[in-house]
């Protein structure tokens, strides 16, 4: 099975070619998932890594579990402010966001948002997740073969992020367009050109302006919009800023779950053997969710830029270098991780990950995001006995964001 739907291509062996050479940031190693030897290299012989030469310019890759929490919840000494990418920002495009600034400004910024996930509200939030994914899951073919990516994995958490911004429901595939526009792009390594982004991403800032200004004049809601609107450092944020705001929330709304939702059913058909434990017990879900987030990894990396010369691992990061946090080579580690490179839903302590980060800047949507995939998983349990890949796997040409374009998948009743 798990040769049926394994899409790794031959590339130069990591393990031979000069370690000075190697550049994990090429979103063809991610393309072709051929990125694990690369890490695993980095983290036995060099985990303070220096690349010189990179699409990006020069950087630093942090590959080893403990490292990146050190450099995570160290705003002091590794800035945000520079952005989380490593691709410079355009000088004349540039945006900016709460996870792109450090304290004060990003912790006034955040907290203005971050009661759309409370826990009141996460709680209203269930049954809504719990009957839309019910829908989706009931309108999909059995034994016919389909998209996963399309018809799930994108309409589930589209439609979940079109309820929290109280975006027009009929209109919401825009935000998934908004959300790829913003992290495919070609400065990025992504296949998107740049005057295409540009123009996705100012139509974005047009819809959201207007709808924003219409909220300003209603009484203040539960919705991030509102929330924005209202909220007494950002109602007067100026057009760039509210945009970067606005992606990040997309990309952090969107993104991020969907690939995790794909993930799992790649998870499960790559280890038939957890998918044996799943079917046998299903109050595995609650653990199997973190073990999902782990193993996909959605975000890559982190970036941050040295605030000040810092020695680090026996290294000088010089100020302004760019940092890079490489989650996914973190959630591999096996000095802290034992048996990584596997799936198992019952993987004891499973939510010791990476994926959402740490410190200041760790996902405010993490509860949200366990939530989405819970309740997702706890329904397609209740109706069939097998997601079965039947076909190569796409996956998107990103360095940054670990996901799938396609899925084909067919579907089995229990």
């Amino acid at each position: 099975m798990a040769e049926a739907v394994d899409t790794r291509r031959s590339t130069p062996d990591p393990w031979s070619i000069p370690l000075a050479d190697i550049d994990v940031s090429q979103p063809e190693l991610f393309r072709t998932d051929s990125h694990w030897d690369y890490f695993r290299r980095l983290r036995a012989e060099d985990p303070v890594h220096y690349c010189a030469r990179s699409p990006f310019g020069p950087y630093w890759s942090i590959t080893r579990f403990r490292d990146i929490m050190a450099i995570d919840g160290n705003h002091q000494d590794f800035s945000s402010d520079a952005g989380i990418v490593l691709a410079d920002r355009p000088a004349d495009f540039q945006t900016t966001n709460f996870i792109s600034m450090d304290p004060p400004k990003h912790d006034v910024q955040r907290k203005t948002v971050q009661g759309v996930v409370a826990p009141v509200n996460l709680a209203k939030l269930e049954g809504t997740i719990r009957e839309r994914a019910a829908r989706i899951l009931d309108g999909l073919p059995v034994g016919k073969p389909f998209d996963w990516v399309d018809r799930v994995s994108i309409e589930l958490t589209t439609q979940m992020l079109a309820t929290i911004f109280d975006f027009p429901f009929e209109e919401r595939r825009k935000l998934t367009y908004w959300s790829d526009m913003a992290t495919s792009g070609e400065l990025a390594g992504g296949p998107t050109p740049e005057p295409v982004r540009r123009a996705a991403l100012l139509e974005c800032l047009e819809y959201f302006t207007r709808l924003r200004d219409a909220r300003v004049n209603e009484p203040p809601k539960t919705d991030l919009l509102s929330m924005l609107a209202h909220g007494r450092d950002t109602r007067d944020m100026p057009p760039m800023e509210f945009l970067g705001n606005l992606i990040l929330l997309i990309v952090g709304g969107n993104d991020t779950t969907r690939n995790s939702i794909s993930g799992g059913v790649l998870a499960l058909n790559l280890f038939p053997e957890e998918y044996d434990k799943l079917r046998n017990d299903p109050g595995l879900i609650g653990n199997m969710v973190p073990e999902i987030i782990r193993w996909q990894t959605p975000l890559a990396y982190m970036r941050r830029t040295a605030a000040r010369d810092v020695e680090f691992g026996g290294k000088t990061i010089r100020k302004g270098d760019k940092v890079a946090m490489w989650y996914v080579s973190g959630n591999r580690d096996e000095a802290v991780i034992p048996d990584p490179d596997r799936f198992l839903i019952d993987r004891p302590n499973a939510r010791h990950h990476l994926s959402f980060g740490f410190g200041v800047h760790r996902c405010m949507g993490n509860r949200l995001a366990e939530m989405q995939l819970r309740v997702l998983w706890e329904e397609i349990m209740k109706r069939f006995r097998f997601i079965e890949i039947t076909g190569p796997v796409e996956r998107v040409q990103s360095s940054f964001v670990k996901g799938y374009a396609n899925m084909p998948v067919q579907l089995h009743a229990w």
